[in-house]
């Protein structure tokens, strides 16, 4: 009997495998370089509650639950012409002007997502703000939409990343 259950269980776990392999994670890494003080910069992006003022897809960020600046805060990110989800604070290094946050509800297309965002002192005398993120597609589906595939969701992440650093440059620069 073992003999015959083995193979069939196999058989049955294979399906199994081969979605986990198709949900592989993934990274998504963007940086810029901004022609101001290191410490100007991360006063701009550390506040968790105020994504708003430097990113121009998120309208609203306020925080729900706990306090800015402190670990374990939630704060409901709005996206500007669409739905809303909900971030924590994880990790926040002042000395090493970096954050870590992650997604705890939401209808994005992607889950297990983490992010951090560090400011560094740059050979021009500047910043560079580096946003680095992993994550998983939701869909499992090997022939999901494009907007949900490994591709899709990269791009949507990668986006926002590059939407938000540019932008707060333009802040920065015109200070």
């Amino acid at each position: 009997m073992r003999r015959i259950i083995a193979p069939l269980l196999g058989l049955f776990l294979l399906p199994l495998a081969a979605t986990a392999q198709e949900r592989a994670m993934q990274v998504v890494a963007e940086s810029v370089d901004i022609r101001a003080s290191p410490a100007d910069v991360w006063n701009m992006v550390k506040r968790f509650g105020a994504l708003q003022e430097w990113h121009p897809a998120f309208p609203s960020t306020p925080i729900i639950k706990g306090r800015d600046g402190q670990v374990g805060a939630v704060r409901e990110v709005t996206v500007k012409d669409g739905p809303k989800f909900t971030e924590e604070l994880l990790a926040l290094d002042e000395p090493e002007m970096a954050f870590t946050y992650g997604i705890v509800q939401s209808p994005l297309q992607i889950e297990n997502y983490r992010s951090t965002m560090t400011v560094r002192a740059n050979a021009a005398g500047g910043a560079t703000v580096v946003w680095v993120g992993n994550f998983v597609r939701k869909n499992p589906a090997a022939n999901s939409p494009e907007a949900e595939s490994d591709a899709g969701t990269v791009n949507f992440v990668s986006g926002a990343y590059t939407g938000g650093l540019q932008n707060l440059k333009k802040i920065m620069e015109s200070k």
